[in-house]
């Protein structure tokens, strides 16, 4: 670990002064091996058996939304979903806070990242990160696009996140709900996180940048997972965290863009990163062969406990959350396309991880189905994702991203409306949630059955097959699938107490009516194409 400021362009340290900081050494975009190095060096990790470095995040092992705010100003007064998700923050109290970082990294070695959210090139976001330890570094090196030597070299950010873990705020005088923050200023294109060691706050603060910005261009912003068939044939895989968007995009048989994040152009899908952020609770190498074989040299283990022995990783031991993830780069997948983009998507799938056991485990939406199920976002948020979560709780996330989408939803369901009749995508949701009754009595689907019933929706195997419809719910069921027993696809068979089921099935068909009324000045065929109660 050598680089000082000395080694690093005028360029670049014009800019740094121009920000405002003046660190003791700074360290830009280092390799892994010297981002590794540095880490274990500063006693931020452990070396695994696998190679790959390990670290613990401490007590924040997860998201902290209720800390997530937006500068309330001008651009963004009137264009932002303000509420429950999207929290309005002062200007003053932001530009007190930044004075506040900028004064404490004085003297500080810092690392730098510089890089691109975004694989399209014509709708690329230039993005500098500074962070106070080396893994959070390395981490940023890892999810984001790593530029060129070329492009190190030009590079002028158009947005900075300043993360640096070892800042707390005071709530009585700043501002915030706690001591951790992450302040979004889009008008200064700048976040600020601080309090938290959580390294999905940085990635998924800039989703929320790009989520706001690419609907003025009239992009669709996704939060979603996509890969790429032999004949070229894009799919989308949307879902909140833990509903199987990174494992089932991982297809052997198909390429892989990307496992979260997307925007979709006239042009086709592209991925907003370098990476995936996979949640590695209970991995094994036969059911996720790719993400197990990604764990290696460079690859970034949070909360995964490490055997002191063998320092080998236990993906079962959820002693210190059950949000146990895997960073690390597109490359690790073998069947990843460079550079992450693809067509227009012939077919999407929703994910839902149903709680209470009740949906079909797949069945097809119409165009008018698609927009109510995407508005809906129905889900279950599952243990460790966000703090205060223990076990799945029914919710309605708009647009499978509630969290990251600063709009309101029927800005993006627009969007997808459109993206829809023009390329005459279809659309299926699938249930990776509980069967033969709720959590605590049911099982999980199993994501063998899960991911035949993707199989058979990419390759057309369901458009040739029998269906029935399900008049609660007012959704087409396929009565077979190719590689799933027939009675799993029908829920009700699954319980042994049918009225048990029936009455399950009611309470969420009316929260399904209930959560909608919500929306305002919707179509009325999207309102008739939920469910009937």
């Amino acid at each position: 670990m050598t680089e000082s400021k000395t080694a690093l362009s005028a360029k670049f340290l014009s800019q740094v002064a121009s920000f405002g900081i003046s660190p003791s050494k700074i360290y830009r975009n280092l390799p892994v091996e010297k981002l590794v190095e540095a880490a274990i060096k500063r006693n931020e990790g452990i070396l695994t058996s696998t190679n790959s470095l390990a670290v613990k995040t401490g007590k924040y092992t997860g998201r902290s939304p209720d800390d997530r705010f937006i500068v309330d100003d001008d651009e963004t007064h009137d264009n932002v979903d303000w509420g429950k998700i999207n929290h309005p923050f002062p200007i003053d109290r932001f530009d007190k806070i930044l004075t506040k970082m900028k004064k404490f990294v004085e003297g500080k070695e810092i690392f730098v990242f510089d890089g691109f959210v975004g694989a399209d090139k014509e709708n690329r976001l230039a993005i500098r990160v500074i962070n106070d330890h080396a893994w959070q570094s390395l981490f940023a090196r890892q999810l984001f696009i790593r530029p060129s030597a070329a492009e190190l070299e030009e590079h002028e950010p158009e947005f900075t996140v300043m993360c640096i873990n070892d800042f707390e705020a005071i709530p009585e005088v700043d501002g915030t709900a706690s001591n951790v923050f992450i302040l979004i200023n889009l008008t200064k294109k700048l976040v600020l996180i601080g309090g938290t060691s959580y390294a999905g706050e940085m990635k998924k603060s800039m989703f929320s940048v790009m989520n706001y910005l690419l609907p003025k261009k009239g992009i669709f912003p996704m939060h979603c997972s996509a890969n790429i068939g032999k004949n070229g044939d894009t799919a989308l895989f949307f879902g909140l965290s833990g509903t199987g968007k990174t494992s089932l995009s991982a297809d052997t048989n198909r390429m892989l863009i990307g496992d979260d994040e997307h925007g979709w152009s006239d042009n086709g899908v592209f991925n907003f990163e370098g990476g995936c952020y996979a949640k590695c609770i209970n991995l094994n190498q036969e059911s996720e062969p790719q993400i197990w074989n990604a764990i290696k040299s460079g690859a970034v283990l949070e909360n995964v406990v490490i055997d002191k022995q063998t320092l080998k990783p236990n993906f079962d031991d959820s002693s210190l959350t059950e949000n146990t993830r895997a960073a690390y780069p597109l490359e690790y997948i073998p069947s990843a396309v460079f550079p992450s983009v693809g067509g227009n998507p012939k077919v999407m799938v929703f994910l839902t991880a149903d709680a209470l056991g009740v949906l079909p485990p797949v069945s097809r939406l119409t165009k008018e189905g698609a927009m109510f199920h995407f508005m809906s976002g129905y889900t279950s948020k599952l243990a460790g994702t966000e703090r205060g979560i223990k076990e799945p709780k029914a919710t309605f996330s708009e647009c499978f991203g509630a969290p990251f989408m600063p709009r309101p939803a029927t800005v993006y369901a627009k969007l997808l409306g459109d993206k829809i009749r023009k390329h005459n995508t279809v659309v299926y949701l699938i249930n990776t949630g509980w069967s033969g009754g709720p959590y605590g009595v049911g099982k999980r689907i199993s994501i063998k059955y899960s991911r035949a019933m993707v199989t058979a929706a990419l390759t057309g195997a369901l458009d040739i097959v029998k269906y029935r419809h399900d008049d609660l719910f007012n959704l087409d069921v396929p009565t077979t699938c190719p590689d799933v027993p027939p009675e799993v696809l029908d829920p009700r068979q699954t319980w042994q107490d049918k009225d048990a089921y029936d009455l399950s099935a009611k309470k969420l068909a009316q929260m399904f009516v209930d959560n909608f009324k919500k929306f305002k000045n919707v179509a009325q065929e999207i309102i008739d194409a939920g469910p009937k109660p």
